[in-house]
């Protein structure tokens, strides 16, 4: 019985040694392991800091990061070591998301991050209130963070082909220095109220949307020269379009109106319209021109055309009028 007793006791005791062993030997594998794994980010780190260094150039003063067709889902946090540059110009790199980094680089001037995979913008973004540009163009946004109102020398606003923006935050009306805005080809059926409180605002593209009508209060946007409505649904335009003094340019092909409102013809300031592809009620033919090089400058569906439509529907106005009027009668005696 003495004898078996050591023979277990022995037994338990070199068995807790080994599996002691083991452990040990297990955790030093593992710290070793973990030390080849850290060792391995670490020259990953600085193989794509190397690589993002030799994409940085210089124009006009600034240090500009410009990569183009190259496969970059995500950027790496190693980009901080450059967080002097003013300039991101990545296209067509397939990135996916916006780092939450992004606002740390204060130096950031423009911002084009054009033609990737882009779901959504981190509200981080409102913390670069030097930024000027902000190209968010052909990616996959869904909707636009209120941040971006913090943006406060922002100039220019590029969120075309996304195709599922259907608004914007109404504190986007802050940005006193936004001027120009690109909003086609996604999902707005309206004007946004942010745009029509930006006073300042002097380019304005939403064609490709689904628009029905403008609002009565677009003359708001008093500076506006060039307004861009084409490929939309509307179907007639607010009298109000008359008090836009500077409007210069107005695109309102392939939409579904039926008439021009004649108090378009005081508009001095209309240098270009189009009203091509319109389900418009009359027939209106330019007169013929003297010459070809005339011919080749007369927009059929331009300015002329414009003023004469109105002058041809006034006419019919005043015809139906007159038509309409009863026939004086004669009392007899």
């Amino acid at each position: 019985m003495t004898e078996t007793a050591v023979c277990v006791g022995t037994f338990t005791a070199v068995k807790a040694l080994w599996e002691v062993r083991i452990h040990k030997i297990n955790e030093e594998l593992q710290k070793e392991k973990e030390f080849r794994q850290r060792l391995l980010l670490v020259w990953e780190e600085r193989a794509a800091l190397a690589k993002l260094k030799e994409k940085v150039i210089h124009e006009d003063g600034r240090a500009i990061l410009r990569i183009e067709e190259e496969e970059w889902k995500t950027l790496p946090s190693c980009l901080l070591k450059l967080v002097h540059l003013q300039e991101w110009q990545l296209h067509r790199t397939n990135l996916q998301k916006i780092p939450q980094f992004i606002g740390r680089f204060h130096n950031l001037v423009v911002l084009d991050l054009s033609r990737n995979s882009i779901e959504s913008v981190p509200k981080e973004i409102g913390q670069l209130t030097g930024l000027q540009e902000l190209l968010l163009s052909y990616n996959r946004i869904k909707s636009v963070p209120k941040e971006i109102s913090n943006c406060v020398s922002l100039e220019r606003l590029e969120l075309a082909v996304n195709r599922s923006i259907s608004d914007l935050p109404p504190q986007l009306s802050d940005l006193k220095k936004l001027s120009h805005i690109d909003l086609c080809m996604n999902q707005f059926t309206t004007i946004p109220s942010a745009l029509l409180n930006m006073p300042n605002l002097e380019w304005l593209d939403m064609g490709g949307n689904k628009l029905r009508e403008l609002p009565d209060a677009i003359d708001r946007m008093e500076n506006l020269h060039t307004l861009w409505l084409q490929r939309n649904e509307i179907n007639s335009l607010p009298e109000t379009i008359a008090n836009m003094k500077n409007l210069s340019t107005l695109v309102l092909s392939n939409n579904k109106l039926k008439d021009i409102p004649a108090c378009m013809k005081d508009m001095r300031n209309l240098r270009f319209v189009n009203f091509r592809d319109n389900p418009l009620e009359l027939e209106v033919m330019l007169p013929p021109c003297e010459n070809t090089e005339e011919e080749e400058q007369q927009e059929m569906f331009g300015i002329e055309f414009m003023h004469m439509y109105i002058q041809e529907s006034l006419k019919k106005k005043d015809l139906e009028s007159c038509t309409s009027g009863s026939s004086p009668t004669i009392e007899a005696n």
